[in-house]
């Protein structure tokens, strides 16, 4: 089986700071990929170049079959494969939820209003809104509005997910259960790649996780590594609760 995305020696600067100093790392189709480290350490970047809103500088990265250190790929049809869901939820306030999440299939995919409506109620009824179908964001909490924009990217059926620090924004609660959402997409066989710094849960979920420093992966392995790290650097990142 093919990796859905590989990085071999990715470089990626901003004006003379160079964030990732050479990233190798494969990510296998239905697997959960954590990547953690200190802010600065190149993890948001290196999840943004995935779906091409950050262009790399140097190696090789490959997504869902296309060279995306080449140019010249469809980026169009790169983002209906890749759904990505931010810190900020992103949602457009004048809409209700199931128009915030019809949106993109009417427009990028061109399904009809009933058909885009019925995929709207699936995928929230995945992450257990249905009856917030007809509300406005702002009659949603921080946790369920989140949540909706899990759902949102669900309606495009990427085949990979990208979640960048979903839940830094919420209180314990409602970060909650915006994991157990996406511990749900989990056990679906969901291929998901996310920024966290919820350590519990990388452990309990990530099949594999990229301890991030200085740029590169520095220690790569299972849920085991944050309970006997081999290196320094992570003994000290998960000794300080970050």
């Amino acid at each position: 089986m093919e990796p859905i995305v590989r990085f071999k020696d990715v470089r990626k600067s901003f004006g003379t700071l160079e964030v990732l100093k050479g990233v190798t790392l494969d990510i296998m189709p239905g697997t959960v990929t954590a990547l953690i480290g200190r802010s600065g350490s190149g993890k948001s970047t290196a999840l943004r170049c995935i779906n091409a809103l950050e262009q790399i500088n140097g190696g090789e990265l490959h997504v869902c079959g296309r060279a995306l250190h080449n140019g010249g790929f469809d980026l169009r049809a790169l983002r209906q494969d890749v759904g990505i869901v931010f810190q900020s939820y992103n949602l457009f306030p004048h809409l209700t939820v199931a128009q915030n999440i019809m949106l993109a299939p009417r427009r990028v995919k061109k399904i009809g209003k009933d058909e885009a409506r019925a995929l709207a109620e699936e995928v929230l009824s995945q992450v257990g809104l249905l009856e917030k179908a007809d509300n406005y964001p702002e009659q949603l909490s921080g946790g369920q509005q989140q949540r909706v924009a899990i759902a949102r990217s669900l309606a495009m059926k990427p085949k990979l997910m990208l979640f960048d620090e979903v839940t830094s924004a919420l209180d314990p609660e409602l970060t909650g259960e915006v994991l157990k959402v996406i511990e749900k997409l989990a056990e679906s066989g969901m291929t998901m790649v996310l920024v966290t710094h919820e350590m519990n849960f990388a452990e309990r979920v990530a099949d594999q996780i990229a301890f991030m420093h200085h740029g590169t992966v520095w220690e790569l392995g299972s849920g085991e590594m944050l309970r006997a790290p081999k290196t320094p650097e992570l003994q000290q990142f998960v000794g300080s609760g970050l």
